[in-house]
């Protein structure tokens, strides 16, 4: 039985096995950032605090690349697809972020969200022929690669450190703070 909390997230089992657990939290954490996002305009979505150039809308965009980057092209070996191919990289390696600005809110939370269903799917799709313990197809330059365990661990953590930014964003739009 899933636990939802007072903000819609969906609670990580207290007793399951690793992947559950993984997932679990990877969720919790994915559902976090929507929190932080939900209800809000382009200009809200563009908001900065202090000296940082990090906005929401820019997180968004930024938290979709990261999810096909790791469950498409590293584990999987596959291309991330568009926008992503498309994309300006050696001119702005920070184009994710920046260019979040020209799009819409709709726009960023579709991507986003069509960026976590397609990571789900390949996770999904990883767990079937290989589990945890499985080497991402794509390596370091030192020929190392990371595990699909590693994978999810990272993604909890790139989504918890951008969690924590996104509550600072959103208490200096409107107030709203927790978590």
């Amino acid at each position: 039985m899933t636990v939802i909390d007072d903000q819609g997230r969906p609670e990580p089992p207290l007793a399951a096995g690793e992947v559950e657990t993984l997932l679990g939290f990877l969720d919790y954490q994915r559902a976090t950032l929507s929190w932080k996002c939900a209800g809000l305009d382009a200009g809200a979505l563009g908001a900065t605090v202090g000296a940082s150039s990090m906005t929401l809308g820019g997180m968004l965009k930024h938290l979709a690349l990261v999810e096909l980057s790791w469950c498409s092209s590293w584990l999987h070996g596959r291309e991330v697809g568009p926008p992503w191919d498309e994309v300006p990289w050696d001119e702005d390696r920070d184009w994710d972020w920046h260019s979040a600005a020209e799009d819409s809110p709709d726009a960023l939370r579709g991507l986003w969200a069509g960026s976590v269903s397609r990571s789900r799917a390949l996770v999904a799709e990883a767990l079937a022929t290989g589990g945890l313990d499985q080497l991402a197809r794509r390596a370091w330059p030192d020929g190392r690669s990371p595990s699909l365990r590693w994978i999810l661990c990272h993604l909890i953590e790139e989504y918890a450190r951008h969690n924590g930014h996104a509550d600072l964003i959103r208490e200096s739009i409107d107030g709203s703070a927790g978590e």
